[in-house]
């Protein structure tokens, strides 16, 4: 069973650079509630979409979308 994680570091970035989730959601082309459900944790992003936001915020993958304690 695959774990979800909340994607806190993704939410403090995109409320640091003035990003609704509406607008991430239009950038990544999927449904908002599709949005809030992957920053949530609920779901995953794909690994496209995390490629894209990655560039977007000028981070790596990892810097994003791996937990904070992960080794």
């Amino acid at each position: 069973m695959t774990e979800t994680v909340s994607q806190t570091k993704l939410a403090s970035l995109r409320r640091y650079h003035n990003f609704t989730q509406k607008q991430m959601s239009e950038f990544i082309n999927v449904d908002l509630r599709t949005y809030i459900n992957k920053e949530n944790g609920t779901s995953q992003f794909k690994l496209n979409e995390m490629f894209a936001i990655s560039q977007k915020f000028d981070k790596s993958i990892d810097d994003i979308f791996l937990p904070p304690d992960f080794m």
